[in-house]
């Protein structure tokens, strides 16, 4: 009828958009498919055959993607400190380390930790103990007293840069016996351990004092390795989330 407009009732649709007056309706938003063998985080190469490097580093939540031991020179300067030995070792195990998987493509944009751990006792630098009466030696030096355990991670990010850290904790040793050492050593647990000993393990009923980071003297200060991941971007976090929502499932 004429002078009546013709209302729309609020359900309808609207009639054709015009070009260039009404936008047309969004589709849903949906997630970007990965690529295949894509991942959520960049991957990590553990240089070391450690088993002990690498169960503190599950322990946090972290899964290396490849284990890429190397073989260096562990013999000592006259004159180096611990500091420098640590230093110098993991930074070799590095190198080596990413000499072999710079040849590997899918871990060649990875970041790369590497560790190496002395204990001193004063000036004398005590390394891996690999005969019996090296252990022998180094635990009846390191009985009812202080000695100091070294460890220096490097790191290597997916671009190229190096960070490292040092970490230095205090440790003494009750006056054990001879009967003790010699049951320790008939274990077997001190092979192959700095300083000849494993706290971790029976070893553990040595210790009276420690002052500092327990993990360092196991091989890996944890809270340092995963500061230096997570300050270079690793997502360290986004393990923990990924791992509490499979444990809640």
């Amino acid at each position: 009828m004429l002078g009546l407009k013709r209302s729309t009732p609020a359900s309808a649709e609207p009639a054709l958009a015009v070009p260039g007056k009404t936008k047309a309706p969004k589709r849903p938003t949906r997630r970007r498919a990965q690529k295949p063998g894509s991942s959520f985080r960049p991957k990590l190469v553990l240089a070391s055959a450690s088993p002990r490097r690498l169960q503190l580093l599950e322990q946090a939540g972290i899964a290396p993607d490849a284990l890429r031991p190397s073989s260096v020179d562990e013999s000592v300067s006259k004159g180096e400190v611990p500091r420098q030995i640590v230093r110098r070792l993991a930074k070799a195990k590095a190198e080596a380390a990413l000499k072999i998987v710079k040849n590997e493509p899918e871990l060649a944009k990875s970041f790369l930790l590497a560790a190496d751990t002395v204990v001193a006792v004063g000036r004398r630098v005590l390394g891996k103990a690999e005969l019996e009466n090296e252990a022998a030696d180094m635990l009846r030096l390191l009985r009812g007293r202080a000695h100091r355990v070294y460890t220096a991670v490097t790191m290597v990010t997916p671009e190229g840069r190096w960070r490292e850290r040092v970490v230095e904790t205090r440790v003494r040793f009750r006056n054990i016996s001879d009967q003790e050492i010699g049951a320790y050593l008939a274990s077997g647990e001190w092979r192959g351990k700095a300083g000849g000993y494993a706290i971790q393990g029976i070893a553990g009923a040595f210790v009276v004092k420690l002052v500092g980071s327990y993990t360092n003297v196991v091989g890996l200060p944890l809270t340092e390795t995963v500061d230096l991941l997570a300050g270079e971007g690793y997502p360290v976090a986004m393990l923990w989330l990924a791992k509490a929502e499979v444990e809640t499932e």
